[in-house]
């Protein structure tokens, strides 16, 4: 029987950082040597344990980072920070040694694939520019949907069924120069994980994976500045402590310069053209306290594509996160971010010519979400929470000139929708070899006025028109999407997992084009377009050889 209370327990809770630069460590483990059994950080680097009073050995240990042993006399609730170091470094009362991880093999988790920022930057680079997307691309049941582009297609599903996030905010269009690159910058990322198919309750929206990114909270410990100049592109990344150990920023850019050497050509229409992207990420980090954190991080990014005499086109992203991280006590973690999304493209010739048109589309989410983490034992976690998106969608506004200087408008009708969910989960561990991980998501939504909604008879002919006004709410959509995951441990080097998930998705892509452009269209369920509904299980088996340093897998997964 689960026990749901931690009556007569003490816990001992606090972060795990890189002790170099202060930097959080995302799934870092924590083990009660006495016990064999443990946690790992969340992903702003907290753990919690809920254990008897008594004398314990903590094991804190992190892919590439030296493991650390502390013991520990827990008589009441207490705090211990961790710091670890990628060299061996001695330290009072604390033993250090090196040893791999075989988390592949302990997590519950099948079809993820978690890629640090070293790994990615051992990968071959395009024009002198590592990229994060052209590295998911790589991994095992990840397809390029057309050579060259950045996007890409998990185990079978479309380039829309991908949700991708920068520190929570929805990323729409992940490419820069036609998809040559991506709008992630190595330099201001910190951690990269792909879920190709089970998906954790928190998240929704997508049928097919969630390409989660976070960014670097900036150095705490010094300032530094790091840089680099390549074929088509030069970056500039600046980060520090504003107050030591517990007010950091990073601000990151980069831009590319194919422009500049554009205006040496010979040939005018050459040199009066414009042909670059460039990227802003900017992070504050501040640790109040350690029952609490904020942060406000944000994103901009531009490709522009002109000529002054023939025609133009542009398009962006810009993402706005906010966060607050509050431990109610020592065993209830809390993340409370407010999220921005916002991505345009526009199109047209010079205004100042004869006859001229600019088409302009944008797409805006406005987001709050609140997750909660119960740690009541560690051999139990509990996650919960909720979420809600309001979506503007503006498809189009044309404006032209025609002979004669007559103007012309046209603005296609809005779209605005209400994307919401509620979500259950948890994490259980019975014995040393079976663990379980079950959850539960009830996702909604809404399509909301003013909207114009035709309507159609069983054969598709259009019998009627109806109207809403601004501020109604009409079209409910609603389901359940259960979760659920198991990992059967044969021994310390090989496990069996199996998983099932339901995915549902309200907001599809309008495309015309295999490998994608920037010229396309997002549009909501409504009365004539149901939401996409998805089902899938895996089945895999894991094995590492050479003491974790070779890890290997076989899945098996059917989607309807």
């Amino acid at each position: 029987m689960i026990s749901l209370e931690s009556f007569g327990k003490e816990t001992i809770h606090g972060y795990v950082h890189d002790a170099a630069t202060g930097e959080a460590l995302l799934a870092a483990n924590v083990i009660i040597e006495e016990l064999g059994t443990g946690t790992s950080t969340n992903e702003f680097g907290y753990y919690a344990l809920s254990l008897e009073p008594g004398s314990y050995t903590l094991i804190f240990s992190y892919v590439g980072y030296t493991t650390v042993f502390r013991s520990i006399d827990l008589r009441e609730g207490m705090v211990l920070n961790m710091e670890l170091s990628e060299s061996l470094t001695e330290l009072e009362e604390v033993t250090i040694s090196s040893k791999q991880s075989n988390s592949n093999i302990t997590q519950l988790e099948t079809g993820s694939s978690s890629l640090s920022i070293q790994s990615i930057r051992k990968i071959p680079a395009f024009m002198g520019e590592v990229d994060v997307i052209k590295a998911i691309q790589l991994l095992p049941g990840v397809q390029v949907t057309s050579e060259g582009s950045s996007g890409f297609s998990v185990r079978g599903g479309g380039r829309d069924q991908n949700m991708i996030q920068l520190d929570e905010a929805a990323i729409y269009n992940a490419s820069h120069l036609m998809g040559f690159f991506s709008v992630f910058n190595n330099d201001a990322i910190k951690d990269v994980k792909l879920y190709k198919g089970d998906i954790p309750a928190r998240s929704g929206g997508r049928l097919a994976s969630l390409l989660d990114v976070r960014m670097k909270e900036g150095n705490s410990k010094q300032f530094h500045a790091s840089g680099g100049i390549g074929t088509i592109a030069s970056r500039l990344t600046l980060e520090g402590p504003i107050v030591p150990d517990k007010v950091s920023f990073i601000l990151s850019g980069r831009r590319t310069y194919a422009d500049i050497f554009l205006l040496f050509s010979k040939d005018e229409t050459v040199r009066n053209t414009r042909l670059y992207f460039y990227d802003l990420n900017g992070k504050v980090d501040y640790r109040i306290n350690d029952k609490n954190r904020i942060y406000l991080s944000g994103y901009n990014g531009k490709d522009t594509y002109a000529n002054k005499e023939y025609a133009g086109m542009g398009f962006g992203n810009r993402t706005l996160t906010l966060g607050w991280n509050h431990v109610f006590n020592n065993s209830l973690f809390s993340n409370f971010t407010l999220v921005n999304s916002h991505y345009f493209y526009d199109l047209g010739t010079p205004e100042d010519a004869e006859e001229n048109f600019n088409w302009k589309s944008n797409l805006d989410d406005y987001g709050f979400k609140a997750d909660f983490t119960w740690y009541p034992s560690p051999e139990h976690t509990f996650r919960f929470g909720g979420s809600t998106t309001y979506h503007i969608i503006n498809p189009g506004e044309i404006t032209a000139v025609s002979t004669g200087g007559i103007n012309q408008s046209l603005e296609l009708s809005h779209d605005y929708a209400l994307e919401s969910g509620l979500y259950f989960s948890g994490e259980s561990k019975f014995g040393k070899k079976f663990a379980l991980r079950y959850g539960l998501r009830y996702s909604m939504f809404n399509n909301i006025g003013p909207a114009t909604i035709p309507v159609f008879d069983e054969d598709y002919k259009l019998i009627d028109t109806t109207y809403y006004e601004k501020g109604d709410f009409f079209n409910f959509y609603s389901g359940l999407e259960p979760r659920l995951a198991a990992n059967y441990m044969l021994n310390d080097r090989q496990s069996v997992k199996a998983s099932y998930s339901r995915t549902r998705q309200y907001l599809q892509l309008a495309s015309n084009s295999a490998a994608g452009t920037p010229l396309e269209i997002w549009f909501p369920a409504s009365p004539n377009i149901e939401p996409q509904i998805s089902d899938q299980v895996s089945v895999g088996y894991f094995r590492n050889f050479l003491e974790n340093k070779l890890q290997s897998s076989l899945e098996l997964y059917y989607k309807k």
